[in-house]
């Protein structure tokens, strides 16, 4: 796990190479020559890149079978194949056929691949219609894209950000600004107000008129799942203390579908205990009790908290991490007690195994938020990250405190963002408080991360004062009580959310 210093989403440092407009007309030829040699993954990266810096969201149908391959060939030859009739065709539960058709496909790449199914076959999914294969030769991509039921085959354990990072030169690092660290901050004075019992609110909570919302809800009934990095055991507020003050006659469940290995074929999770820190803090901002020791509260300091360990930091780089967050995507969506679920990481480019388990979760009623993603301040064009992109998800920004809307120095903006949280202090610039990973310590975070933890909280208040809404409902009233509604903006979306307006 790369070690990673402040508290904010995902921050993608990147100089964006594009590649020649010859290279750039090469991607719309997908013949494959028998003698071409596979590219570096510097040249895929730069491929990706050329994407990207043209403001075209990069999927991975669009490159040739020879791009294709180089980067499986690159990622221990791994690739997910998604199938189905169509585009909609991806719960195994929707079709009674689905087992003849992943055992066509398996056979068409067992004879390609001139191996046995068992010698191919990585991973099946439980409830989506993928599965993993070790594919070593382009005329078997060609074969499965040609397939009318393959929807979409990609590379599995193509890590784009540790390719990127592998230059002799500090342009291609990558650092992550709200990634990994175990730290404590003590907290001014000016960023909290004091509630009893004895609970510290942060500054944030009051600029969205959250204190005054707690009047009418707090979120009981309604359970939250946290995909992120875990919870640390360290926390007793996140743990044995979860029900504590004023938070009562609620729960807190720890899940981890996240595998600490380098091989492909390893099932054996790491746990569920947080090792990054960045999921400790959202499940704070989010759930954390209103509590007697002085300590930061959460927005739905009553809502139930279901948090999953699905990767080990923010950045979603790899095979591990991307099929964590598709298990616990899922596991979330079959749970009937789960009605919102918050995401604050991502990638910058969409990962079809991902994909699936969001749409498999919105298909089961499930209230979606995703970090628009974060960068450093001269980086952050890179626009709205995968999955908040998605028309599925509900994606968040996070603002300055200002009377005119200004993005914080590391978040992004885009047509695709839903609502934006204030979250970075004129003057000071400190962040939002929150539970530290050490017990009885607090600390600060931000971005597009702890805005949307934030907003997953508001959208437990407006649920837990209106059991009976669907999730459409639900955003809907958020959508009326924020400052944009009716119109759009093409950068902040709807805007600033009044949490009082969005209960009453």
């Amino acid at each position: 796990m790369v070690k990673k210093s402040l508290f904010v989403l995902v921050s993608f440092f990147l100089i964006l190479v594009s590649c020649s407009q010859d290279e750039n007309l090469n991607e719309t030829n997908d013949s494959f020559q028998m003698n071409q040699e596979p590219l570096t993954a510097r040249q895929v990266n730069d491929i990706i890149n050329s994407f990207n810096s043209n403001g075209t969201k990069f999927y991975w149908k669009n490159v040739t079978i020879h791009t294709l391959w180089s980067a499986i060939k690159i990622g221990n030859n791994l690739a997910t194949v998604g199938y189905g009739t169509s585009s909609t065709d991806f719960e195994k539960s929707n079709t009674s056929t689905h087992q003849s058709q992943q055992q066509n496909l398996l056979q068409l790449i067992s004879k390609s691949e001139e191996k046995s199914i068992s010698e191919i076959l990585v991973y099946q999914s439980e409830h989506l219609k993928l599965f993993d294969v070790k594919i070593t030769k382009p005329q078997t991509l060609e074969l499965l894209r040609k397939n009318k039921n393959v929807r979409y085959v990609e590379p599995a354990d193509y890590k784009y950000f540790s390719y990127e990072n592998s230059g002799n030169s500090d342009e291609y690092q990558v650092f992550s600004s709200s990634g990994c660290g175990y730290s404590s901050a003590t907290l001014s004075s000016l960023d909290f107000t004091t509630v009893t019992p004895n609970a510290r609110v942060p500054w944030s909570f009051y600029r969205h008129n959250i204190p005054a919302a707690w009047n009418l809800t707090s979120g009981s009934g309604v359970g939250i799942g946290i995909v992120d990095t875990g919870l640390s055991p360290q926390q007793s507020l996140m743990n044995g203390s979860f029900n504590s003050g004023l938070s009562t006659g609620r729960y807190v469940q720890k899940y981890g579908t996240y595998v600490d290995s380098i091989w492909p074929w390893s099932t054996t999770t790491d746990g569920v205990n947080d090792l990054c820190s960045h999921g400790t803090s959202m499940a704070s901002v989010a759930t954390a009790p209103r509590n007697s020791v002085g300590l930061p509260v959460g927005v739905a300091y009553n809502s139930n908290l279901i948090s999953y360990r699905a990767s080990s930091d923010v950045v979603l780089n790899g095979y591990h991490e991307q099929r964590g967050v598709e298990q616990a995507f899922t596991a979330l969506g079959n749970r009937t007690d789960v009605k919102i679920i918050s995401m604050s990481m991502g990638h910058i480019f969409s990962v079809g195994r991902i994909e699936d388990g969001v749409r498999y979760a919105n298909n089961r009623g499930k209230l979606i938020f995703c970090a628009g993603g974060t960068s450093t301040s001269f980086t952050n064009f890179v626009g709205v990250i995968f999955p908040a992109w998605m028309p599925e998800t509900v994606a968040v920004t996070g603002i300055k405190e200002a009377s005119t809307y200004q993005k914080c120095d590391v978040c992004h903006t885009g047509s695709e963002i839903d609502f934006t949280i204030m979250m970075q202090r004129a003057g000071s610039n400190n962040t939002v408080p929150v539970l530290s990973y050490y017990n009885n310590q607090a600390d600060y975070v931000g971005g597009s991360s702890v805005a949307t933890a934030t907003t997953a909280g508001i959208a437990a208040l407006v649920w837990a004062k209106n059991p009976t809404w669907t999730k459409s409902q639900v955003l809907t009233k958020m959508k009326q009580a924020s400052q944009f509604y009716p119109t759009k903006n093409s950068q902040f979306g709807h805007g600033i959310i009044n949490a009082l307006t969005a209960v009453q």
